[in-house]
């Protein structure tokens, strides 16, 4: 399927991409354990797109499952495994919030997306994706939460739980869109640019990364 996607929106997300991963990076302290499990797994899934493979979508068991599930699956060996933990319990909140930043970028990359036709409007800012909420707020929260130390516990929490939701509700919204046998949304204008290179890393890198960095703030916060 060919989609007119302008260079400069997929040169802008790979950006994004690399920012997002550069963010978590600092928030653990600069650890390089986190190029060396990223860059790899987007290049795998880079050359997986590039192929065409994600573009078939009714295999059963269906290939979109390779997008994200591995990163969530890993996700979830982090804060079931001691060393996890450990690594989990050293990441920088400060950072881990400010992270969240880049959700302003990527929601105007939607936008751009869903104006040259290559997603639904119901993914955008436009439609039922209130996420760029959550990416407005960051600054805020960091500031007056970690900054300013103004805010309670109960409070960041909130915000935490309120951000994830917003994003697993874009993340629905998203997989209904989806050109397959489970499709529900956007028959006219279907979610057809995350099949695609750059565009498949958005479910399979930067989306994980955020929600692990909620879960990972939220571990530091219960544990107080």
């Amino acid at each position: 399927m060919e989609l007119n996607i302008p260079f400069y929106i997929n040169c802008s997300f790979i950006i994004i991409t690399f920012l997002t991963i550069y963010l978590l990076y600092k928030a653990a302290n600069k650890a390089k354990i986190i190029f060396w499990i990223t860059l790899p797994w987007l290049l795998v899934q880079g050359l997986l797109a590039y192929s065409g493979f994600y573009e078939n979508t009714t295999t059963v068991p269906p290939r979109l499952i390779l997008m994200a599930v591995p990163a969530f699956i890993f996700i979830i060996f982090l804060f079931s495994s001691k060393k996890g933990k450990q690594f989990i319990d050293q990441l920088s909140e400060k950072q881990l919030t400010i992270l969240h930043t880049i959700r302003i970028p990527v929601e105007i990359i939607l936008w751009s997306l869903f104006i040259v036709k290559a997603i639904p409007e119901l993914m955008t800012f436009e439609g039922l994706n209130f996420d760029i909420l959550a990416g407005l707020t960051a600054p805020i929260i960091y500031y007056f939460g970690y900054l300013k130390n103004t805010l309670s516990k109960s409070v960041l929490i909130f915000w935490n739980i309120a951000c994830i939701l917003l994003l697993l509700n874009i993340v629905v919204v998203a997989i209904l869109a989806i050109p397959s046998n489970f499709q529900m949304l956007a028959f006219n204008q279907p979610n057809l640019a995350i099949l695609q290179f750059p565009m498949v890393w958005l479910p399979c890198c930067v989306v994980p990364i955020v929600f692990f960095a909620h879960f990972a703030t939220l571990r530091h916060l219960l544990r107080k």
